[in-house]
């Protein structure tokens, strides 16, 4: 397999932006299906929605991976959904893939999720091309879209096409490096017809030309020289700039399409092929498992030892299939292989090829595949190599769940099909969290919003066939300290024999903004203690100790975030102190002063995007107030109205349906956590009555 012919990509955007029509017109094109199925309106449904749930919402819940042949390169392709309720999936996919398509509506342009999907392919490094969808709509508008992600995306986007005819007009578009005008003719926009290029456009496309060279001569010396002496600048020699100026990261190509009129989907398609990364052009570095500051640079080589990231699990009825991406060297059927964070050995007894929810055996995979492996069992996120102890991948980044519920079988028969049901989730879905409440005994799961709790608990009626009882939802505060106190805490206990003695001298309070994003906001533990004053070994004791505190904080028995602990000094006995007297010593600190920081509850505020005709904007904002919410931005586009809110999560519940009836059914709304801000005092009361009122024994 020639890797310089190999794509690994993935299809990402907010929802309802085109993404899953997408990836079915490219199956089409490139002969891997030989019918289109639309996401929405009967049929079987879309190829990469295979889940009955995504067909009947017409939703995509889980990302489908599959593989294609285009002009001679192979692309394996990934199609990720657009809830933020699921941004796992998203997050997953672009761990382990080389570039991405970007796809935004031609009307919405850049919209909350957009922005949220470009965060993550930055923090992966993912180089990205744009798609234009939806050129066919009413108000499509290229210009304004590729405006918006030079200003929100804060990426050097250039429009690489000029679209002929707009909305319901909108019948091809012009190629601005080589100057032609491309039509998309046939039944199904199977057929494409080179022209030149409209009499009406020629000084619009001269003038789009000239400015996409000169932005690209920002990128090149060769190609500035060209442009200040006039001389015609080479075709191969654009492609090359544009290929080596989007894997840099720097530069983001814009192409324009409708995919549901089946239009600009070929061009699209090439683009991927001629400008974004193949394997051999990424550095991929792993950790060692001995020395983890110690990094290994990992060749695209089949000879070199295997090295592979299980991304992905899902469990069906033949058991567990791992979605791998293969860095280095060679994995054969049959084989067995170190899993690098268990140190356990696993056979690999299938290998496959998948395509959607169809799979097809292969014997072996080299650098550069993605494949699905049978007859494994690991978490997602783990390193397997071909020798033990070898080296580590970056793992994937997991959100913190915003939202709970409790969840109980109907008839006590169907309390084994649900342990087994939420034990294959939790596996599946690192953001999906189940856990017993001490307290009450219930069986509580916790996600990333109401949507994916709702799918989930649909699921498990369905799959599994148990009828379960859902409490309503609940949020995940947090605690934190607004004071900072200081402390002298001496523990002293004689109960026969030897005793506990542990004195810890120091202060603790909230930590500063910056200490936060070092620490992702947990725990700053400080050591000063010299002169032995307190023997080292009995140092991570105190910060154990103050840590178990912080698993259930004392204003209302919430995690306690964004502390710091300064241990300045302190005292020991010969005899009576040990690791246990001193995290005791630490325990009871910080039960004794922690109202002493002045406690505050912090509570979880969603960003809202929502969407609605402009009509409804004065009842939608002033819902928005009565909600303890914050409008941060309206802009007005064509009689639609969007706004831009943050709301508490507490307030959002039921949103939808309120949402609808006050605009006649036509409102539209995203949400994704924003950040923590403290509850207002009064609030805070009624929670942590409320609180202390459930964990009250009956």
């Amino acid at each position: 397999m020639d890797l310089r012919k190999v794509r690994n990509i993935g299809i990402s955007a907010h929802i309802d932006s085109g993404k899953t029509t997408l990836s079915e017109r490219i199956l089409f094109y490139s002969g891997r299906i030989h019918k289109m199925e639309d996401v929405r309106g009967g049929g079987d449904g879309a190829t990469m929605d295979h889940m009955e749930l995504e067909k009947e919402r017409g939703i995509t819940i889980t990302s489908a991976a599959t593989s294609l042949d285009w002009k001679g390169h192979s692309i394996n392709l990934i199609d990720t959904p657009g809830h933020v309720d699921f941004t796992v999936e998203v997050e997953r996919s672009l761990r382990v893939l080389d570039g991405a398509v970007l796809v935004l509506c031609s009307v919405g342009g850049v919209q909350s999720q957009s922005m949220t999907v470009d965060r993550q392919m930055k923090r992966y490094n993912v180089p990205r091309l744009a798609f234009i969808n939806k050129m066919d709509r009413t108000g499509a508008n290229p210009e304004s879209v590729t405006q918006q992600v030079r200003e929100k995306l804060h990426a050097d986007a250039v429009m690489m096409q000029l679209s002929i005819g707009r909305e319901e007009d909108f019948v091809g578009v012009v190629d601005l490096i080589t100057m032609k005008a491309i039509y998309f003719e046939g039944s199904q926009g199977e057929e494409l017809r080179e022209d030149e290029i409209p009499a009406d456009m020629t000084d619009a496309a001269a003038e789009a030309r000239a400015h996409m060279l000169e932005a690209l001569s920002m990128y090149s010396d060769e190609l500035m020289e060209l442009l200040l002496s006039e001389e015609e600048v080479p075709e191969d020699l654009i492609h090359k700039i544009i290929h080596e100026a989007t894997i840099n990261q720097g530069f983001t190509p814009v192409f324009l399409g409708s995919a549901y009129k089946n239009k600009g989907v070929q061009p699209l398609i090439d683009a991927v092929n001629r400008y974004l990364p193949c394997p051999l052009d990424r550095v991929v570095s792993a950790s060692k498992v001995a020395d983890p500051e110690e990094k290994i640079e990992l060749e695209n080589d089949p000879a070199k030892p295997f090295v592979g990231m299980a991304f992905k699990i899902v469990d069906d009825e033949f058991g567990q299939l791992t979605f791998t991406r293969i860095y280095q060297g060679t994995v054969t059927k049959g084989e067995t292989y170190y899993n690098q964070r268990t140190g356990k050995k696993d056979r690999f007894s299938r290998i496959m090829k998948m395509h959607s929810d169809k799979r097809e055996d292969i014997n072996s995979a080299s650098a550069g595949d993605i494949v699905a492996i049978m007859g494994i069992d690991c978490a997602s996120g783990d390193t397997y190599c071909s020798e033990p102890k070898f080296c580590n991948l970056e793992n994937i980044f997991v959100a913190e769940p915003v939202i709970k519920m409790s969840i109980n079988p109907l008839s006590r028969d169907g309390s084994d099909r649900l342990g087994k049901a939420l034990q294959r989730f939790r596996k599946e879905d690192p953001t999906f969290q189940v856990y017993t409440d001490e307290e009450t005994g219930e069986t509580v799961i916790a996600g990333m919003g109401e949507l994916h709790l709702e799918i989930y608990v649909e699921r498990i009626r369905r799959e599994y066939r148990v009828d379960v009882e859902v409490g309503a939802p609940k949020v995940s505060y947090r605690e934190s300290a607004t004071a900072t106190c200081t402390f002298d805490h001496k523990r002293k206990k004689q109960t026969g024999g030897s005793g506990q003695y542990g004195h810890i001298v120091g202060s603790m309070g909230p930590m500063s903004d910056e200490e936060r994003e070092e620490t992702e906001g947990e725990l700053l533990f400080v050591d000063n203690v010299t002169g032995g004053r307190i023997p080292k070994q009995y140092i991570p004791a105190i910060e154990k100790g103050v840590r178990k505190m912080m698993d259930k904080g004392p204003l209302a028995g919430f995690p306690v975030v964004g502390l710091k602990f300064v241990l300045d000094d302190g005292t020991y006995h010969d005899v009576d102190s040990s690791d246990m007297a001193f995290m005791l010593t630490a325990q009871e600190l910080i039960r004794e002063r922690f109202s002493k920081m002045k406690p505050a509850l912090l509570e979880p505020v969603m960003l809202s995007e929502i969407e609605c005709p402009e009509s409804f904007q004065g009842s939608v904002v002033g819902n928005i107030a009565s909600r303890r919410g914050m409008v941060t931005s309206t802009d007005v586009l064509d009689g639609i109205c969007r706004i831009l809110a943050e709301i508490p999560l507490a307030e959002t519940f039921g949103y939808s349906t309120d949402l609808r009836s006050m605009t006649q059914g036509q409102g539209t709304f995203t949400m994704e956590l924003a950040r923590y801000k403290p509850v207002p005092s009064s609030i805070q009361t009624e929670i942590i009555a409320d609180r202390k009122a459930e964990l009250q024994p009956a």
